[in-house]
């Protein structure tokens, strides 16, 4: 390898961030190159440095500035009455669609399974639901 090649994953090797297959490669150039040995403990020695030093802690005008940059939360009386007016216009829409939906069906006798729209539909189905017997005979 040449010294340029092996000088460009200096970084990784010292955060160990180098891939398997050039691992060897690496190893064996810097075991014979006294000048990657040298740029290698240059990085060492700065990323010590760097380990040493404290972050200042943040100004309190940044944190300020950074709170009014930030959208405003929604109240939540309007997220409420949103969620209102949304329950209300399904349930209006809900209804209106099915009385226009069975507003032609009209029962002989009293009894809607005598209809034909209604043979179709097993026991237990949404068009099952509608099936009326006429009045019950609880006399027994």
């Amino acid at each position: 390898m040449k010294c340029t090649e092996v000088q460009e994953h200096l970084s990784a090797w010292l955060d160990g961030e180098v891939p398997e297959e050039l691992r060897p490669r690496l190893a064996d150039h810097l075991a014979a190159c006294p000048v990657c040995q040298a740029e290698l403990a240059a990085l060492e020695r700065l990323d010590a440095s760097l380990a040493e030093l404290e972050a200042p802690p943040a100004s309190r005008a940044l944190a300020a500035g950074v709170l009014r940059r930030l959208p405003r939360p929604t109240p939540s009386w309007v997220r409420s009455l949103a969620l209102a007016a949304c329950l209300v216009l399904g349930i209006f829409i809900g209804s209106s669609l099915t009385g226009t939906l069975y507003k032609g069906i009209q029962p002989t006798n009293g009894n809607l399974t005598q209809l034909e729209i209604f043979q179709a539909y097993p026991q237990g189905s949404v068009g099952g639901a509608f099936f009326y017997q006429g009045e019950e005979d609880n006399s027994a």
